[in-house]
């Protein structure tokens, strides 16, 4: 991604993983909403398309997108778009699984903003797959706060960084609040469970994939 930050020009940067369908439009949307003042990052409001998918894999997702780690943040949408002002805040992007953390984390809360468009984020259709993406995302999440931990100084961190992971908030703010979700919730923590025993497992690599192959991304 690094390479072909650095061979952008522009005031405007708009990072997009390869598997993320984006139409023109909201490219633009993107961009005029990092041109308003004061705004220096946005990010559409991103839809788990699980059609198609196991029931297992519907049920973890009924949890997941109620949770309120992603809640006026720039993460977990597979497309993230920054104005010059924001770029400026770090010369390169760090070799990290979470780099959308990074991004989140070097702009402030009040400086981002989610526009009024929708990304369809196509989940996995097998259970299996599900549980090696969430494996890979939890050492990425891990990975992120080994780097703020060491991070340099001149990349500023955290200005905004996410709050560090909490073992219940999947009852606190999601079933407690909706019991009719029992069911949904414990899938939801058999497949964490899973996927925390497969990324202590020996053997198991970040590398091993989201589940729908690796997660290249592009810079535009």
């Amino acid at each position: 991604m690094n390479a072909a930050d650095q061979a952008s020009n522009g005031d405007v940067r708009i990072y997009v993983d390869a598997d993320v369908p984006v139409t023109a439009e909201v490219l633009r949307q993107l961009a005029a909403a990092v041109s308003q003042p004061g705004v220096v990052a946005a990010v559409p409001r991103p839809l788990i398309d699980c059609s198609g998918s196991a029931w297992p894999v519907r049920a973890y997702y009924a949890m997941n997108a109620r949770l309120p780690v992603f809640r006026n943040r720039l993460f977990g949408r597979g497309i993230i778009a920054l104005s010059a002002e924001a770029r400026s805040r770090f010369d390169r992007i760090p070799e990290i699984t979470a780099d959308d953390m990074f991004l989140d984390a070097v702009v402030g809360a009040d400086e981002k903003v989610e526009i009024d468009a929708v990304i369809r984020v196509r989940a996995p259709q097998r259970t299996g797959d599900l549980i090696r993406r969430v494996a890979r995302a939890r050492e990425g999440n891990a990975e992120f706060w080994r780097f703020v931990r060491s991070a340099p100084p001149e990349y500023g961190l955290p200005l905004d960084p996410v709050p560090g992971p909490s073992s219940w908030s999947w009852l606190r703010h999601v079933l407690l609040r909706s019991p009719r979700l029992l069911p949904a919730a414990a899938c939801y923590v058999v497949i964490i469970l899973l996927a925390e025993a497969q990324r202590r497992s020996p053997g198991w690599s970040v590398r091993s994939g989201w589940g729908r192959g690796e997660r290249p991304q592009l810079g535009r």
